[in-house]
């Protein structure tokens, strides 16, 4: 260490010290308060892009109605074992709009190792009211599947078939937030990967809602089977936006009229979906 004199004695002469790194330095990482990454998105729309243009073919009626800035719920029909029609409607709207889509899903995948976390960054968030409520005061576009997995349990048989739409939850988060529900109608999801009989047994082993066997496992295997869809076309049609003349954040709000509103949006899914069935000539074609 180098010395000074001063004052006839020498004075050890101490370097200046640095400034304390800061805690977090927030260049290193681009993880949002909801745990959503634009970088691992980024990733996986560049991966998914060949399987949503080639292989499903996705196609869109509509896709003006969704606003381009300001929050919206969006509310979907829900199919297939292993569900593609969320990915497949948060690419379309990410790279066509430019806005990314927060999914809420149930809690399942929240708690699994691994899984959770990818599902965080990749915009998943639990299927709680508070949550929805607060990104949509945000102003953030938020995907519900109100059939829940009554709809991705379906059998093959059922098809197309809208189970009930709970007790209308969604509609009830949309009024206190002050936001339109935009309906959309997913067709192609049942056949690219549907469930020929579900195993009650297994399901209770694994802790599961439901544990399908699909005809993909049978084909390519039990493995392959779970992450292999079916090259079924999809047609995506957003209906027009649904907004409730009521003030928001209300304490409460008659349960007679929200679950009026979302039977009323239920049906207009189901009416839809038959009318773009009537038009399809084909699973594979469109």
């Amino acid at each position: 260490m180098a010395e000074e004199q001063r004052s006839g004695a020498l004075v050890p002469i101490r370097p200046p010290v640095p400034p304390a790194p800061p805690l977090v330095d927030p260049r290193l990482s681009d993880v949002d308060e909801w745990g959503r990454s634009e970088r691992a998105r980024a990733l996986v729309r560049l991966l998914y892009d060949p399987i949503y243009r080639s292989w499903f073919r996705a196609e869109w009626e509509g896709l003006d109605r969704i606003p381009t800035s300001g929050g919206a719920l969006l509310v979907a029909n829900h199919a297939a074992a292993i569900p593609s029609d969320a990915p497949v409607i948060i690419h379309g709207i990410e790279t066509e709009l430019k806005r990314p889509v927060y999914a809420l899903g149930d809690f399942l995948f929240r708690r699994t190792p691994m899984v959770g976390t990818l599902w965080s960054r990749l915009g998943g968030v639990s299927a709680h009211p508070d949550n929805a409520y607060r990104l949509l005061r945000q102003g953030e576009l938020v995907l519900v599947f109100p059939e829940g997995t009554k709809g991705t349990a379906k059998t093959y048989d059922s098809r197309y078939r809208l189970r009930r739409f709970g007790r209308g939850g969604f509609v009830e988060i949309a009024m206190r937030a002050g936001v339109p529900v935009i309906p959309i109608a997913v067709v192609g999801a049942e056949e690219s990967m549907p469930t020929l009989w579900r195993s009650t047994a297994a399901a209770k082993i694994l802790g599961l809602p439901y544990f399908p066997v699909t005809a993909n496992m049978l084909l390519l295997g039990p493995i392959l089977g779970l992450i292999g869809y079916f090259p079924a076309k999809f047609k995506l049609r957003v209906l027009d936006p649904v907004s409730f003349d009521v003030p928001p954040d209300q304490e409460r709000y008659s349960k007679s009229r929200v679950m009026d509103e979302a039977e009323a949006i239920r049906v207009s899914i189901q009416e839809e979906l038959h009318e773009m069935l009537r038009h399809r000539q084909s699973v594979w074609r469109g």
